[in-house]
């Protein structure tokens, strides 16, 4: 399967439904397959129906399933690339087929985000945020080690910017933004509550709502100015926010360069102050006594 198909199914899997998901999954396991598989084939296959299929060949952009059929034959007559290998890594039989199948599902995940990125949401996103007086990077579980990590950058680079990886924190936080402000809100899901919640208290408050999720319609989505979506696979043992992390980590480290470029030179001696701050040996922090002793004890 061409990588433009494949990332075009690849970024309608988060916000489908159930049976739409199956199907989805079961053309990009087996494309050359469902080339020449009938509606009812392919209804059969996935335990769905073939109004089922139809609707997904429609949300996908073709006329019908006769059409999705024909790009899926154009698309298997070109070479697959290597790494994109099918199934999931639980269902390999020894460590090593684990291994190549979670390799390909990163690589799968990081070039499907990378060929669907909006670069115009991006750069309205990095705009934002260099010119934002605080950032708050906000994310719960696994989204808030991807939070974490944005932020521990942007701190090198001189960005005010405020972690917030507990619910509560992120709604408190959302209430002292004012406009010039950003919230930048990592979800997969794009449905927890109260970081949904805390998006759209920002919102209210004038803040600019950049979103990093896995699809561009979720409630997270809506409250956003800018959505940023990362795509991925879920398997049974990667499930939630895990099966896009890669595409996730993407989008943020591309909004971090785009935020560096803006500042231009003042980010690399930032940089580099930071460096030598962790770098210069550190004297004792224990004082000593004028004899080079150590402190008394006051009695």
């Amino acid at each position: 399967m061409t990588a433009p198909l494949r990332a075009h199914l690849l970024a309608a899997l988060p916000a489908a439904t159930a049976s739409t998901a199956r199907v989805l999954t079961e053309l990009l396991d087996d494309p050359t397959g469902a080339a020449q598989w009938t509606v009812t084939d392919l209804a059969t296959r996935t335990g769905t129906s073939e109004a089922t299929v139809v609707r997904t060949a429609r949300s996908l952009g073709f006329a019908g399933y006769p059409q999705l059929r024909l790009a899926l034959a154009a698309a298997g007559a070109a070479p697959e690339p290597a790494a994109l290998l099918t199934g999931s890594p639980e269902d390999a039989t020894d460590l090593a087929g684990v291994v190549a199948r979670l390799a390909a599902l990163e690589s799968e995940a990081v070039h499907a985000t990378a060929r669907t990125l909006d670069l115009d949401a991006l750069d309205a996103a990095a705009a934002a945020v260099h010119g934002a007086r605080f950032v708050d990077c906000c994310g719960i579980g696994t989204s808030g080690l991807l939070a974490a990590d944005f932020d521990h950058k942007a701190v090198r680079v001189g960005l005010g910017t405020r972690l917030r990886t507990e619910g509560h924190a992120a709604l408190v936080s959302s209430e002292t933004l004012r406009a010039g402000d950003v919230a930048l809100v990592v979800s997969r899901s794009g449905t927890t509550p109260d970081v949904v919640a805390a998006a759209l208290r920002a919102r209210d408050r004038g803040a600019v709502v950049v979103a990093v999720t896995s699809s561009a319609t979720n409630p997270l989505a809506r409250a956003a100015h800018h959505v940023l979506v990362a795509t991925g696979r879920e398997t049974a043992y990667r499930a939630g926010a895990m099966a896009s992390r890669a595409g996730a980590a993407l989008v943020l480290d591309a909004l971090y360069v785009a935020v560096v470029r803006r500042l231009g030179s003042s980010a690399t001696e930032t940089l580099q102050r930071t460096y030598q701050a962790v770098s210069e040996p550190r004297s004792e922090s224990r004082p000593r006594s004028a004899e080079g002793g150590r402190p008394k004890r006051r009695r």
